[in-house]
């Protein structure tokens, strides 16, 4: 039985930490949550921003169907953790997918129907992840057509062997180098670089940066348990390796539970000078603090999860952060740049939630739009948007993410298909000043460095499969 299958993954993979960290509150994350829910996006008739593909395929005559599509909707679903750790992250990211439908919907949806959010708060449970997943992918009026969005790593691995035999289509929130193995998550459609590739290039550009002030890099990995912190260690490891720089201290999977001194002694008295991160928020104050605080100098960055300008720039570490982290990330930042995918998104949320404060995840849910909105007219011009339809027409597609970041597609072996481009960003505690999107001002304080790059050790290197 499939469910007694799902009950077996949770048993194995239930004290396995989250790709974006754990169930700890000291994250950063704490925000309003929000209960199981089923949304409609609607918008309103005057909307004119357009967040369609530029080159939109017309629909066939006659489209096949099966769950989650009828003559006027398309059902997706979100997997989606609103009441957990990181409540109010995914808060915003599921916040800019909504907006990115009321646009779409406004401008006549996809095949002349109309999207049709389906909201599931997982709490980032696992079990009630996999509860949810079977709701959603019931093969019934009440299932949906595809996942657009399913919170962790955990959760993703729990539900993939079941996507597959269920002919689904999953994007995940989560960057482990998993999901691009088709063993693993054929059906899985990851977005942007993985944690591996990410740590990769960030420890290129961090060692660049010593060497240019003269230094020898030396290097300190600090990660947490599960599949994010090996996945993000193992990256840092393989950079280190290929660019024969010195690992002096390796916390791999070492930061657990609260107490963290043993970890800030060892890095402290470990004569590092670049730090690479794959924590928590929370789990990143806390070590960072107490390291600068004991007068440890060096560069620190880490993997996008690490950090959250919020509690970073916004806290008492900000003057500290501003002077020793550089961000890493996979879109660019609100206002970040003049590309069309950023002009659609402030455009859209100025005039739809002209009193939602700036966020620069609101991209992520846009992007997650964009990746959705391409696959269902992909399938609609194939005239099939059956389950297996939408999978199949995934595999033809790529996603023009007009600038928000790299563009992504999801057919050829793993090494043809990763995305390598990262960004680094500055942080500036300065420039740090949330503001209403009406407000026209205001910064989240990352402004990007570099990126999108690829690091030379990137670039040469060949990928067979997931680093973990």
């Amino acid at each position: 039985m499939k469910f007694k299958r799902l009950l077996a993954l949770f048993m194995a993979l239930g004290l396995v930490a989250s790709a974006c960290g754990s169930s700890e509150t000291d994250d950063g994350a704490a925000g309003e949550s929000e209960s199981s829910a089923t949304t409609e996006a609607t918008a309103e008739e005057e909307t004119t921003t357009t967040a369609a593909p530029a080159e939109a395929e017309e629909p066939a005559a006659e489209i096949a169907t099966d769950f989650g599509v009828t003559d006027d909707t398309i059902k997706v679903g979100l997997n989606a953790d609103l009441s957990g750790p990181f409540a109010s992250l995914v808060a915003e990211i599921v916040e800019g997918q909504t907006v990115y439908w009321e646009v779409v919907n406004a401008n006549g949806g996809i095949a002349g129907r109309q999207v049709e959010m389906v909201v599931l708060d997982s709490g980032y449970a696992t079990d009630k992840g996999i509860e949810n997943y079977l709701t959603l992918a019931a093969e019934s009026d009440e299932g949906v057509a595809m996942i657009s969005e399913n919170t962790g790593s955990p959760i993703t691995a729990a539900i993939a062997e079941d996507a597959k035999d269920d002919d689904i289509l999953v994007i995940p929130l989560s960057w482990a180098s998993l999901w691009a193995d088709p063993d693993i998550g054929p059906n899985i459609l990851e977005k942007g670089t993985n944690y591996c590739i990410e740590s990769m290039n960030g420890i290129s550009f961090l060692a660049d940066l010593v060497t240019e002030n003269g230094d020898t890099p030396k290097l300190a990995i600090l990660s947490r348990p599960g599949e994010y912190g090996a996945d993000g260690f193992a990256g840092a490891a393989l950079a280190a390796e290929l660019l024969d720089i010195e690992v002096v201290y390796a916390a791999e999977g070492e930061v657990a539970g609260d107490d963290r001194t043993a970890v800030v002694t060892q890095l402290v008295n470990s004569g590092a000078n670049i730090v690479w991160t794959t924590l928590t928020p929370g789990e990143t104050a806390d070590i960072f603090g107490n390291a600068v605080a004991q007068g440890f100098e060096a560069q620190w960055s880490g993997n996008q999860p690490s950090f959250n300008y919020l509690a970073h720039l916004g806290g008492d570490l900000a003057e500290s952060f501003d002077q020793y982290w550089w961000q890493s990330g996979y879109t660019v930042p609100w206002n970040g740049n003049d590309s069309e995918g950023m002009q659609d998104l402030v455009a859209a949320f100025t005039e739809l939630r002209p009193d939602n404060n700036l966020s620069d995840v609101y991209a992520i849910g846009w992007m997650e739009g964009l990746m959705v909105q391409t696959v269902l007219e992909q399938a609609a011009a194939n005239g099939d948007m059956t389950r297996a339809g939408i999978v199949a027409a995934s595999q033809e597609v790529t996603v023009d993410f007009k600038g928000l970041g790299p563009n992504q597609s999801w057919a050829g072996s793993y090494n043809d298909s990763v995305v390598r481009e990262s960004y680094m960003f500055d942080a500036d505690a300065t420039a740090f000043d949330i503001q209403p999107v009406s407000s026209g001002t205001g910064s989240t304080g990352l402004f990007i460095e570099k990126g999108p790059f690829v690091s030379e050790i990137v670039a040469d290197y060949v990928f067979d499969g997931p680093c973990i």
